[in-house]
């Protein structure tokens, strides 16, 4: 079964770099960003979830490592 994505369930339009809660669920415990298939997202919005979060990275709001 296929999982579903989690933008077009909850009605988000546009993935925002400053929503640092929603772009945690996405990143692996050593801070990597998660694929589309593990995630379940369509290719649209992993495509503007992961430029959400390397925005968030340059910005300093997210980590680029975790030890």
């Amino acid at each position: 079964m296929k999982k579903q994505c989690y933008f077009k369930d909850h009605k988000i339009e546009y993935i925002d770099y400053k929503d640092v809660d929603t772009l945690k669920k996405f990143l692996t415990p050593h801070a990597r960003i998660q694929g589309k298939r593990r995630t379940g997202t369509s290719a649209k919005s992993q495509r503007a979830l992961s430029m959400a979060i390397k925005r968030a990275r340059f910005m300093g709001l997210l980590p680029y490592v975790t030890r």
